[in-house]
């Protein structure tokens, strides 16, 4: 979203932008979207190579900044773009994920030599990333030397003018993969169940990890699936807390859609939400199902306090911190 959001934003400045990405079924290889240059070529590991003969075909100074932005794997543009200052867009790390998301040993060769050998490239390209925590992370674990963090940007909504529900209730809302740990979610709930017997949780989202959460058999669980804007803002209103558990963030848009319709965050303390949770007016805990219950179980006796607020920021703001730095960056190559 940030990237499409601030693509467009730069163009309404005045700024010419071409968005790079994978080939998409049905779409086609050129097309101009609200103004944004879109070229799409290669699959989703084929996407790397094709960014190299792309920019092989590119004139000399045809581009006055090039963008790359890193999800785990990056293109590698420090190798070969000459000529042209670099600026690296990153949310956050994978570090940890890798268990979670790939076997072993993928793992472990992504762990401990795969993610750090490609960072290592970028240990001198400029970095923008959207939390404290992310930069903290990037300099730490592998010496980047110029990190700038830029706000959370969202698109600003009426707040649904509905009431909260009746019986306690608790929205989980992200994929439902292993790195987000929904799972203990469902732990942490049946905490609260023994203690509000009629509570109940939502669980909104998709992914592979649903067949197995639904053979919990959770009472008073509903898995409620993808939402559309408008009902998703009107659950998240309706909702007294929403929970996030996941490893790490690079921010956590979750906390901040809740916020924003009136409705805290309990959230583990991990990297990224430590930034978006107090900057929402929600409280963090230990990264455990149990710590995470009994905090519900204090929010619901109302021994633990919450005041929800807005945490981002409109996108044209995001995209002037954005032109910001990289008319800083193409100042400073000369």
């Amino acid at each position: 979203m940030l990237t499409e959001e601030v693509a467009r934003a730069l163009v309404a400045r005045g700024h010419s932008v071409t968005l790079f990405s994978s080939a998409v079924p049905g779409r086609p290889e050129r097309e101009l979207v609200q103004g944004v240059a879109v070229v799409r070529r290669g699959g989703r590991l084929g996407v790397y190579r094709a960014a190299r003969t792309f920019w092989a075909e590119q004139a000399d100074r045809a581009y006055d900044v090039v963008v790359d932005e890193i999800n785990t794997r990056p293109f590698l543009t420090p190798r070969f773009v000459r000529g042209t200052p670099v600026v690296a867009l990153i949310h956050q790390l994978a570090r940890e994920i890798w268990f979670y998301e790939t076997p072993f040993p993928v793992s472990f060769l992504g762990r401990y030599v795969l993610e750090p050998r490609w960072l290592r490239r970028y240990r001198d390209v400029p970095a923008l990333t959207v939390s404290g925590s992310s930069a903290e992370s990037l300099a730490r674990h592998h010496g980047w030397r110029n990190v700038t963090v830029i706000p959370e940007g969202s698109t600003p909504h009426p707040v649904p003018d509905v009431p909260k529900e009746a019986e306690p209730t608790v929205v989980f809302l992200g994929r439902l993969v292993a790195m987000k740990q929904p799972e203990h979610a469902l732990e942490a709930f049946d905490v609260l169940a023994r203690r509000f017997p009629t509570a109940q949780l939502w669980v909104v989202g998709e992914g592979p990890l649903l067949g197995r959460l639904q053979r919990f058999e959770t009472p008073h669980v509903s898995f409620l699936g993808r939402l559309g804007a408008e009902e998703l803002r009107d659950r998240l209103a309706r909702a007294h807390v929403l929970v996030a558990t996941s490893v790490r963030e690079g921010w956590g848009l979750n906390v901040s859609e809740a916020a924003a319709c009136g409705t805290p965050a309990l959230s583990y303390a991990v990297a990224g939400l430590v930034d978006s949770v107090p900057a929402s007016g929600g409280a963090l805990v230990e990264p455990r199902p149990e710590a995470l219950g009994n905090a519900l179980v204090e929010f619901f006796a109302h021994r633990l306090r919450l005041e929800p607020r807005i945490s981002t920021v409109p996108w044209p703001e995001v995209a002037a911190r954005v032109e910001k730095e990289l008319l800083r960056v193409v100042a400073a190559s000369g």
